[in-house]
């Protein structure tokens, strides 16, 4: 009983740290499909490929993929430490939360971040003699369809983190 308190100040520790990431990632993936995606759906194909090569490229830097991979890593160790049985409250919307993060992963690693390869594997746009084909290839509603599963995915798990906030505060009153 004399690590109680630690335990508790890791687990909200935890906790704000899974709930910021999400919050980041679920921003991401938000603004994709409210912003990114439907601006460049309304441009030629030039433009799609090389904005969409390029936007991929920035996207790949330590503050993202620290939110990315903190997200699941921050919420899989605070269900872990609410697996004790003073946590059982917490524990549902913890688990819940990582649980469809994980969904969102599973997405990104087998439809999205594939799609992304392929388009930048085309090659440089000035370079490439049918754009068209690439931005066919690229399978523009696919990437947006799983995208906005990935977005409602990690929002609802935000909103889960949230409330696993509010109850980790009435248990340590």
């Amino acid at each position: 009983m004399g690590n109680a308190p630690a335990v508790t100040q890791y687990r909200g520790a935890l906790l704000i740290g899974a709930a910021f990431t999400m919050g980041l990632v679920a921003g991401v993936f938000g603004l994709y499909a409210h912003t990114i995606m439907r601006g460049l759906h309304k441009t030629d194909d030039r433009t799609f490929v090389t904005a969409f090569q390029q936007i991929d490229k920035a996207i790949i830097n330590p503050v993202f993929m620290a939110s990315f991979f903190g997200a699941l890593f921050l919420s899989g160790a605070a269900a872990l430490l609410y697996l004790r049985d003073d946590g059982s409250t917490v524990l549902p919307w913890v688990a819940a939360a990582f649980a469809l993060y994980l969904v969102a992963v599973v997405i990104t690693m087998a439809v999205n971040v594939p799609l992304n390869d392929d388009i930048k594997n085309a090659g440089d746009p000035d370079k490439i003699a049918d754009l068209a084909a690439v931005r066919d290839a690229f399978h523009e509603s696919r990437w947006v369809a799983w995208n906005l599963v990935r977005t409602v995915t990690t929002t609802v798990a935000f909103g889960l983190l949230t409330w696993a906030l509010v109850l980790h505060g009435r248990l340590t009153k």
